[in-house]
């Protein structure tokens, strides 16, 4: 069986193509195909509430291309949805429907709540310590999903408004920021020794800067002193030192700060990066409805 996940976010649209195969009775996710085009359309929405015609046309000619593609691998079953930038902008439903008609794909606007459960959907906790919680991060464009996880269970989800291309775009104020700090203060609370598990392009990408081993963790130190060195440098240097895109170059700086400004309130001293993603969550929510209807 071969699923296909669209995640349209305020930074960048991605497909992923997974083939499922049944080994040991257990379901095993091979991905065929990922494939990244940067959209930005959080630089339009959150500084003039409406995508652009530029982006529309970015956005119309990438969903063809996503159809093509699935129709090449012979996708069974897909799920298209987008995030932060086409909730708030005021033309999101009006481009909806000019890709299914262009494109044939149905698109799903989902809300902040929605889009932190489906980070969850990874279910990557279920295979981890039960000695500590865990905190999902998962820092996209235009917002943040936090999943606190414990016991076993889902103890707290929120999305807060707090993304790299508004922080780019200076859109993010005090008041923001302390609304997330009094709500992490309030719910992200345990006996046991907290964990992060972060998620998105940039803590990937921080990640492998940082050369640590697959299923190691790295420290909040470590991403303070990160965070201070990317921010002496101007974008064009931070590309040729760390060999970054523009687009990941001038917002990698800003994901730092939310991590660190959200492990440091949770008291949080280490995170792991298991290379997930909404699109991987979109994944096995998908399986999991096909075998729940079964």
């Amino acid at each position: 069986m071969k699923i296909a996940a669209i995640d349209i976010g305020s930074n960048a649209a991605r497909l992923l193509i997974n083939e499922v195969k049944i080994n040991n009775r257990k379901p095993e996710f091979i991905k065929l195909n990922l494939l990244r085009v940067p959209l930005r359309l959080g630089m339009d929405v959150f500084t003039l509430g409406k995508i652009g015609e530029e982006r529309e046309k970015m956005v119309l000619d990438s969903m063809k291309i996503f159809s093509d593609l699935m129709k090449i691998y012979q996708v069974d079953h897909y799920r298209a949805c987008a995030t932060s930038a086409m909730r708030d902008a005021s033309n999101g439903n009006a481009i909806i429907q000019k890709v299914k008609d262009t494109s044939g794909i149905t698109i799903e606007i989902i809300s902040g709540d929605e889009e932190a459960t489906l980070i969850y959907e990874n279910h990557v906790a279920e295979g981890l310590d039960k000695e500590f919680a865990y905190l999902y991060i998962d820092v996209g464009g235009g917002s943040t999903e936090l999943t606190f996880y414990e016991n076993g269970k889902m103890m707290y989800e929120k999305s807060f408004n707090i993304g790299t291309i508004r922080l780019l775009n200076n859109l993010v104020s005090p008041a923001n920021w302390q609304e997330m700090k009094e709500e992490i203060k309030k719910n992200i609370i345990s006996k046991k020794p907290i964990i992060a598990i972060g998620s998105g392009g940039n803590i990937n990408k921080i990640f492998s800067m940082s050369k640590t081993k697959d299923g190691k963790p790295m420290s909040l130190s470590y991403l303070k002193k990160t965070h201070k060195e990317l921010n002496e440098l101007t974008v064009d240097e931070r590309m040729t030192k760390y060999n970054l895109r523009e687009d990941r170059a001038d917002v990698i700086a800003y994901a730092l700060k939310v991590f660190n400004n959200v492990m440091s309130w949770s008291d949080i001293n280490k995170i792991f990066v298991p290379k997930i993603s909404v699109a991987d969550g979109l994944i096995h929510n998908i399986y999991s409805q096909l075998q729940n209807k079964k």
